[in-house]
């Protein structure tokens, strides 16, 4: 039997469908928002006269990219409206359902620390740097996706390395050292042992909280070892009895799922360097945690 257009269509986006979705989290560091671009991609390619692409992954790519760019422009408008911090939302990678994260490159693109670097880009900047670093695309073709010059595009990727080099060097841990580090901060923290904290924690070491106003969380980013120290000791050498933990990995990364009797559910993850933790992330937004909580 001779498939259908639509089947034809779905055929291909799902064959696809890892690499796209990879694609669009990265450009947005939601996966809600990735999986929304992808359904108004498939819509588009429904239509798309099939004699006229030559490659549907390229095809696919560009409009994914600009679907995720509009998507990302609106978002950063809107930004001043979210309550506290905002945090890339916490994605179970093992399995990954962006395709394997063989490298530690591959794995460093879908990292917390790193998408949320990537904040401080331009929507240009940040489709230009996550299309060459991630999906080793030449300027030429990323040119073609944005609608820019080669030139512009090789300008563009220089400009966002330069921005994004000096506080990468901030989270240069494997996993076995982001894991030690993490298992030895909560275990700090549960026991209120706040010198164990300060010295587990960079003293130019920054904590950020998401909770988007929908679950109790620091409004503002905590600076500072001891700062950080009295916070997670405060937290969870209080609310130790009942909290179920589990070891996870989040985007690429050893993670804590941490679970209150009363309902409320966190993330935990850190980025480190020198054998010390640079970076915490906390995650409670109940928006943000649909696949890991439970």
């Amino acid at each position: 039997m001779t498939a259908t257009p639509a089947a034809e269509s779905a055929g291909a986006l799902t064959a696809h469908r890892p690499m796209l979705l990879g694609l669009a989290y990265r450009l947005l560091g939601s996966l809600h928002d990735a999986e929304d671009v992808l359904q108004e991609a498939y819509l588009r390619w429904l239509g798309v006269d099939r004699e006229t692409v030559t490659e549907p992954r390229r095809y696919l790519s560009r409009v994914v990219t600009r679907l995720a760019l509009d998507r990302l422009r609106a978002r950063q408008a809107a930004r001043e409206t979210y309550v506290g911090p905002w945090l890339p939302e916490p994605v179970p990678t093992d399995p990954s359902p962006f395709g394997p994260l063989e490298t530690v490159e591959l794995r460093e693109t879908v990292s917390t620390a790193l998408l949320h670097l990537l904040e401080q880009l331009t929507p240009p900047e940040r489709a230009v740097y996550v299309l060459h670093t991630a999906f080793a695309l030449p300027y030429a073709e990323i040119g073609d996706i944005l609608d820019r010059s080669a030139a512009d595009c090789r300008q563009l990727h220089h400009r966002a390395a330069a921005r994004l080099t000096e506080q990468r060097r901030r989270f240069t841990a494997g996993p076995a050292e982001q894991r030690r580090l993490l298992d030895a901060f909560l275990a700090a923290a549960r026991d209120g042992d706040l010198a164990r904290l300060t010295d587990l924690v960079a003293a130019d070491a920054t904590a950020w909280s998401d909770g988007g106003g929908r679950i109790r969380a620091a409004r503002k980013p905590l600076y500072g070892a001891d700062r950080i120290a009295r916070f997670f000791a405060g937290v969870y050498g209080r609310r130790r009895p009942g909290v179920r933990i589990a070891s996870v990995e989040l985007n690429g990364a050893p993670a804590l799922v941490l679970s209150w009797p009363d309902g409320a559910c966190y993330t935990l993850g850190v980025a480190a360097a020198g054998g010390r933790i640079t970076g915490v992330y906390l995650v409670g937004n109940p928006d943000k945690l649909t696949r890991v909580a439970g």
